[in-house]
């Protein structure tokens, strides 16, 4: 019995260690440090529309074979998401678009990442392309893409607008309050 406790007492500290090293994963920006005020600044001339979405969806699907590595569904599980080391990012959980701005994930689409297997994108999609695609990965999300990141309401790890600490609030569309705030919200 003792051998059994002791068993699954070990299973469920890896299971939670894993996990945390999946948020830790899920929050570390993959702009280096050096561009990152260049890309928060970035910000989609693009206006939230349908249409734009339909053709993001086009785009991530077709031209920029996003499916591969992110899913049909932008869970992280595509096709070749197994053999990559770290996993593709997640455009399912609320973490992915809390800690980044929309400039930050065109500056990854457009550049790639170093010490991952996201390659940059310059030369085979345009900007306006890159945007739309950005418009539908963050329909992926529901109710945490667009409102956690808006349009450059993004506010990266843990910083409030104002560069202080914050960010942990529920944002509604294009920045302005959810229903809910703070880590008890539940979202």
């Amino acid at each position: 019995m003792k051998t059994s406790m002791f068993l699954l007492i070990v299973a469920v500290v890896s299971l939670a260690n894993h996990a945390g090293a999946a948020e830790r994963h899920m929050m570390q920006p993959r702009v280096p440090a050096d561009k990152l005020a260049e890309a928060r600044a970035l910000t989609s001339p693009l206006p939230d529309s349908p249409e734009i979405v339909e053709q993001g969806k086009a785009l991530y699907n077709g031209k920029g074979t996003c499916f591969n590595c992110h899913g049909k569904d932008g869970d992280g599980n595509g096709p070749v998401a197994a053999q990559l080391d770290p996993s593709p990012r997640n455009f399912q959980h609320h973490g992915f678009w809390r800690h980044r701005t929309e400039g930050e994930i065109f500056w990854v689409i457009k550049n790639g990442s170093v010490g991952t297997s996201m390659i940059g994108f310059v030369g085979q999609l345009t900007d306006e392309e890159i945007w739309s695609i950005i418009q539908y990965e963050r329909s992926f999300a529901g109710e945490h893409g667009p409102g956690m990141m808006g349009h450059g309401q993004g506010m990266g790890p843990m910083m409030g607008p104002g560069g202080g600490m914050g960010g942990m609030e529920h944002r509604g569309p294009r920045g302005g309050m959810g229903g809910c705030e703070g880590e008890a919200c539940g979202r």
